[in-house]
């Protein structure tokens, strides 16, 4: 698995490129318009107007035909770039000359994508970079009328990551002069008939034949009745079984939503609100500093708005010895980078402390991983009868439950690392519960009845419930995140969803409260996120005959993602070259990692973590250093740097942390 920033999530793609640090781009350091930091978002146009929106503390700054956009931290930038060209080649260089002229950046793979949103002839460039830069840069190339467009993002990985969702901002309505986006707002949707949910299974089954997941869940529900619950393909590579309404996937962070569904409870019964401090309900909750820890509220534990960075490697890689109350202590070691409200930043550990407060409350005798475990079962579970779901992984394992998968580091179809994912285990209120596409319909058609069953009885009161929708921190104009669950208008009407990923495992559920609508989508292998995030669009056009989208845009994903498996393939020499791997140390440490142990057997070469293992590859970058590349699916493509020093260091890096193995 691979962990990165998705700065450019809306437009697609996500890259690196080689960057000589602390030197400014050329169109960058001047021109005849003064730079204009902005006070707030504010709706721009780029040189030849099409529009485009300028975030809160940035500064703009016009240059001939370039348009750039600079982080507050300064040395990021993204550039709009307007010119007239024969071809998309052309219309890059030029982009690049207005730029950043000196620039001489290798190319590490490029792929065309649809038409959307006014644009056509698009492509995506995707930059070779070397870890020790810590820096991104992609481009994207459309054209609209009589000129191309060209899109440069010159990042710091770390700045990327914490201001993705300024990034969303920015370019989720860069749209052609004189473009509106299609809205389905005030539309009447269609009833999902035979033919148009025969429509969205024939999506699901080309997805999965082009992405390669084995196995597909589907549940579908409108006006308060199941039309549709079945699976497509198989729930293991080399088997015949077929996955079912009743089986167990992974659901990951939609665990999330289930959370503070329980959390809703608690207000609901008075024992809590969502603006209570949160030491008042568990003393022992700590982040950085006393004064942070005092200002946390329980909304803040799980809006992903409080600035608190992703910091899973730390749970990722060493959860042997992890529990529920040790993830807690480990967030009395985080401080957040932003202030809270300012910026979306996911943090699985906050949402994690936000589920063992809420069993806190109502069991406090009890460990807070079992006090959580049974508050999630009395008041949300059973009430729900959602009778399979369950945070026992032996118990799920020996039900009827799908398989996870991977692809290989040839890009064939594979089984993924299953022991990975209990590392979720320690974290469990943020995505480790298993569940059904059956149970989850139950779920999401008590959302869809604002708090009722099926019986007409009240379950919840529509307030707390309805709250968890309201927006905490928007992720771009359109898009925003509340507790544990997103809602997005891009197309005029509000969807109500959140995904899963896990290991092998990628999961949606999606619901539009004004049309009584609902879906879950459950997937069995890794590219599953390309299937359950198109399928979003791919339910729009269906329910109110929308332009046909979707399948060319998941074709497109798809081919980029395994073009990139492709080209990351011939830069790595597998089995590890011998030389550099007799050169590593046999035994390493990190303090918030653990141990590595270094291993040769038969020609190969092994990391070997504690709680998983992977043979790694080698891969010299463009400045001179080797790194060992993890080649196990499903947790492939982690970095580990030798270092250069007298020492024998091994460095690996998450978007905004560095992590040292020194020999041990």
């Amino acid at each position: 698995m691979k962990i990165h920033s998705k700065v450019f999530a809306l437009l697609l793609f996500s890259a690196s490129m080689l960057y000589a640090q602390g030197q400014a781009p050329a169109a960058a350091t001047g021109g005849p318009q003064a730079p204009e930091r902005l006070a707030a978002d504010t709706p721009k146009t780029t040189v030849m107007g099409n529009t485009f929106i300028a975030p809160k503390d940035w500064t703009l700054t016009v240059k001939g035909p370039a348009t750039i956009l600079e982080a507050p931290e300064g040395g990021s930038w993204i550039a709009l770039v307007d010119v007239a060209a024969k071809d998309d080649d052309e219309a890059l260089a030029k982009a690049w000359k207005a730029y950043r002229p000196e620039a001489k950046w290798p190319i590490k793979v490029s792929n065309d994508l649809p038409d959307r949103d006014g644009w056509s002839k698009r492509r995506v460039y995707e930059y070779l970079t070397s870890p020790n830069e810590k820096r991104e840069v992609a481009v994207l190339v459309f054209y609209s009328g009589t000129s191309w467009t060209v899109v440069i993002e010159d990042m710091a990985d770390a700045v990327a990551e914490k201001r993705g969702g300024q990034i969303g901002v920015a370019l989720g309505r860069l749209l052609p002069k004189g473009y509106s986006r299609e809205s389905f707002a005030n539309k009447k949707a269609n009833t999902l008939d035979q033919a148009r949910i025969a429509e969205l299974g024939r999506f699901i089954e080309r997805g999965q034949k082009e992405t390669g997941v084995p196995g597909v869940t589907l549940g579908l529900v409108q006006d308060g009745k199941v039309i549709f619950a079945e699976g497509f393909g198989v729930k293991e590579l080399g088997g015949t079984a077929k996955p079912n309404g009743d089986t167990l996937f992974m659901i990951a962070s939609n665990t999330k939503a289930l959370t503070t569904l329980m959390l809703a409870k608690l207000v609901e019964e008075h024992k809590m609100n969502w603006d209570t401090q949160v030491t008042t309900l568990y003393p022992d909750f700590k982040l950085g500093d006393a004064a942070t820890t005092q200002s946390v509220l329980v909304k803040h534990l799980i809006c992903a708005c409080t600035g608190m960075p992703r910091q899973d490697l730390e749970w990722l890689f060493e959860y042997g010895k992890m529990t529920p109350q040790s993830s807690m202590t480990l967030l009395g070691t985080m401080q957040p980078t932003s202030k809270f409200g300012e910026l979306f930043q996911y943090s699985n550990l906050m949402a994690a402390a936000a589920g063992y407060t809420g069993g806190h409350i109502l069991y406090p005798n009890m460990d807070v991983g079992k006090a959580y475990d049974k508050a999630m079962q009395t008041l949300v579970f059973d009430p729900l009868v959602m009778s399979e779901t369950t945070f026992d992984f032996r118990k799920a394992e020996k039900a009827n439950h799908a398989t996870p998968h991977a692809p290989d580091i040839d890009g064939n179809p594979a089984k993924a690392l299953m022991a990975v994912n209990y590392s979720v285990i320690p974290v469990r209120p943020a995505g480790a519960a298993w569940s059904s596409v059956d149970d989850m319909l139950k779920y999401v058609s008590m959302e869809l009845a604002d708090g009722k069953l099926p019986d007409g009885k009240t379950y919840i009161d529509k307030e707390p419930l309805l709250e968890r929708r309201r927006p905490q921190v928007y992720m771009s104009k359109d898009d925003s995140y509340g507790m544990g669950l997103m809602v997005d208008k891009t197309y005029g009407v509000p969807v109500v969803h959140h995904g899963g990923d896990m290991i092998g495992y990628h999961s949606d559920m999606i619901w539009l409260p004004q049309q009584n609508v609902g879906a879950v989508i459950l997937t069995n292998g890794d590219p599953g996120w390309l299937i359950r995030t198109r399928f979003r669009r791919k339910l729009l056009e269906v329910l109110f005959d929308g332009h046909q989208e979707a399948d060319n845009l998941l074709a497109a994903d798809t081919k980029s993602y395994f073009a990139e498996i492709a080209a990351e393939r011939k830069l790595l020499t597998v089995p590890a070259d011998a030389t550099e791997s007799e050169k590593l140390a046999k035994h390493y440490s990190n303090a918030s990692l653990g141990d590595l142990d270094v291993s040769m057997s038969s020609g190969k070469t092994y990391l070997d973590f504690g709680e998983w293992k992977s043979e790694v590859a080698t891969k010299k970058n463009p400045d001179g250093t080797i790194s060992f590349v993890t080649t196990v699916p499903g947790m492939s493509g982690f970095n580990f740097v030798v270092g250069t020093g007298a020492k024998k260091t091994l460095t690996t890096r998450d978007a905004q942390h560095e992590y040292i193995f020194e020999e041990k």
